[in-house]
């Protein structure tokens, strides 16, 4: 087969070296690093728009999914001057703001892109809360939807707008938006309750353990990562899982018929497309009554 040489491509009207673009990063899925930057740019309006002005840390993988990586938080050194970043905690992370940065991160092999829970503009006001639905060894895709669909129903009696997505690898991540309105110490107050309510009311199922060692086999409700300096896999982020698989939003009727590995690089354009970005409306909606009911009541 003939090796494709060193290419650039223009963006935004900057130009990007891309070294190697038929290096395999996903070798099981048969994803190069061409393919990755093409997929990648499709997707572009939709990762940035809900990772702008957030904290990036990236997982980079030089040599593909089966070899080394590692985790950047501080910008590179090669960084281009272009590349907006925002500092904390006296690091400077890039901010994902454009689709030429997107294309930059995939040339350096960043093939997963978490991102931090609060915009830089609103350090200690994170956007939503979060519950993160992790399953144990001795789980089931099937439990982790069936679990998800007890959380949405209850939160449907309470009139709360929630919106899910799938991890990517093994769970789902559910997102309930605040609108920015709450500080951390009150939104980890709601998630807390949250996670007691439907570890007692899921008792056979659920757990809050860390300990994995502890958790019985339960499912483990994953309330704490959200937090100053924390992150999560951002919407539409790929995963480095063989299948290729892209953290991607469902619609909450989709529970029960699909599984985290549907959704690839290789068709994860065409869903969007189809469906668009079902996260889109999370960025209008804050719950601001049902949420503040719940405050006064635990402030009682």
């Amino acid at each position: 087969m003939e090796t494709i040489t060193d290419i650039k491509v223009e963006i935004e009207g900057k130009i990007i070296n891309v070294k190697s673009p038929d290096k395999l990063y996903w070798p099981e899925a048969n994803v190069t690093k061409l393919e990755f930057i093409e997929t990648m740019t499709k997707l572009a309006p939709y990762v940035v728009r809900h990772a702008k002005n957030r904290m990036l840390t990236s997982i980079r993988y030089p040599h593909g999914i089966g070899d080394k990586s590692f985790f950047q938080k501080e910008k590179p050194v090669n960084t281009p001057e272009w590349v907006k970043t925002v500092k904390f905690n006296d690091k400077n992370y890039i901010a994902l703001n454009s689709a030429a940065t997107l294309v930059w991160l995939c040339t350096q092999a960043a093939l997963e892109l978490h991102t931090s829970f609060n915009v830089h503009e609103k350090p200690d006001h994170p956007s939503s809360l979060v519950f993160d639905l992790d399953p144990d060894e001795g789980n089931t895709f099937n439990d982790v939807t069936e679990i998800a669909g007890s959380i949405h129903e209850t939160l449907l009696a309470l009139g709360i707008k929630a919106f899910i997505k799938t991890s990517g690898a093994t769970g789902l991540q559910i997102f309930i938006p605040t609108g920015a309105r709450y500080d951390y110490d009150t939104a980890r107050m709601l998630n807390e309750f949250f996670a007691e309510y439907f570890t007692h009311k899921l008792s056979s199922k659920v757990t809050i353990e860390r300990m994995k060692k502890n958790r019985e086999g339960k499912l483990y409700f994953d309330w704490q990562q959200m937090w100053h300096g924390k992150s999560m896999i951002t919407a539409y982020s790929a995963r480095a899982v063989k299948s290729a698989a892209v953290s991607t939003p469902i619609e909450w009727s989709e529970l029960g018929r699909i599984r985290p590995e549907m959704f690839t690089l290789k068709n994860i354009a065409a869903r969007v497309e189809q469906k668009g970005d079902l996260f889109e409306p999370m960025l209008r909606c804050d719950n601001k009554n049902q949420l503040d009911e719940i405050l006064k009541q635990l402030k009682k």
